[in-house]
């Protein structure tokens, strides 16, 4: 694919700390109209990737481009292009909606009448219409959320850079947020998205993991899931989900049972081997044996959230 088609390129990206290595030599494309999910837990080198591909820190070794101009060497000419969300709200929250977004607008450098168009269809958009004199402090944690990412594309970027954007949200202003998203890619924008939500990483285009500084796996959730997993999946409630999966781990540990990766879900736990399903009988017998009654049990399509378990126990300290 040409180069012009991505909108970020990282080649051998690192960033050091002293003897801490925050990132560790990846390499990642995202293409131009995508959203592009970067999955990984607190302290994996998300939010210092990012701030390299802003300018705001240089990389100790590798290259960055956005849209087209190197990261570290030009930042002012990437940065009336791009928008950027921080984890933390920061937005002023003694001002009210529309003074806010009048606040962004001339920091962007909008005046007049195409300020006044572009706060109106800012409103449109994150559906804030009629609470423009609210003051943002009395928004919900969803709404303000909205408000910032308004803000952010008052000056259409092209490139719109959320970092953990949904983070203590519920879910059903998650799911709202997302909405704005993809309408936002309709009309043309690359969004790069951390979250460490698997629900969400399933709503990106393609994503990377990243653990420890390293990416161990990147591209479509589709591809992920057929590259990564090394079995199939069998979904288990059990009558006491804890001691099951502390039973089944002794069984993998011990040899008695050739299982790859049992895990918790919630009142669930799932199981990952290849063939999985002609074990089902052995796996019901070492639950019986330990007073745990099985219950449903059933082979299922893996989770995002099952291929990200079996990636961390490829990827040791």
């Amino acid at each position: 694919m040409k180069s012009d088609n991505f909108a970020i390129t990282a080649r051998g990206l690192t960033k050091r700390f002293g003897d801490f290595t925050a990132v560790d030599g990846i390499d990642f494309e995202v293409q131009r109209g995508e959203i592009f999910g970067f999955l990984g837990p607190n302290g994996a080198g998300k939010t210092t990737t990012i701030r390299m591909m802003l300018g705001l820190l240089k990389p100790t070794a590798g290259t960055v481009e956005v849209l087209g101009v190197p990261a570290t060497e030009h930042p002012e000419r990437i940065r009336p292009r791009i928008g950027y969300m921080s984890q933390r709200f920061s937005l002023y929250n003694d001002l009210t909606v529309l003074q806010n977004l009048r606040f962004y607008g001339r920091a962007y450098g909008l005046e007049n009448d195409v300020l006044k168009e572009r706060i109106r269809e800012a409103l449109h958009l994150a559906g804030l219409e009629g609470h423009e004199r609210t003051r943002t402090k009395d928004l919900s944690g969803g709404w303000r959320q909205r408000l910032a990412l308004s803000a952010a594309i008052l000056h259409r970027p092209e490139l719109l850079f959320l970092d953990e954007p949904t983070a203590g949200v519920d879910p059903v202003s998650r799911r709202a947020f997302w909405n704005l998203l993809y309408r936002l890619v309709v009309e043309g924008v690359t969004v790069f998205v951390t979250t460490h939500y698997m629900d969400e990483a399933e709503h990106c285009h393609r994503l990377a993991f990243i653990q420890r500084g390293k990416i161990i796996a990147c591209g479509s959730p589709e591809e992920i899931k057929r590259d990564v997993m090394r079995g199939q999946v069998l979904e288990i409630a059990p009558s006491d989900t804890a001691k099951a999966v502390k039973v089944l781990r002794a069984a993998r540990d011990s040899g008695r049972l050739p299982l790859e990766e049992v895990a918790m879900y919630g009142a669930l736990v799932h199981v990952v081997a290849p063939g999985v399903e002609q074990y089902k009988e052995a796996i019901a017998a070492e639950l019986h044996r330990a007073g745990v009654e099985p219950g449903e049990t059933a082979v299922i399509e893996p989770s995002l959230e099952d291929v990200f378990v079996a990636c961390m126990n490829d990827c040791p300290p």
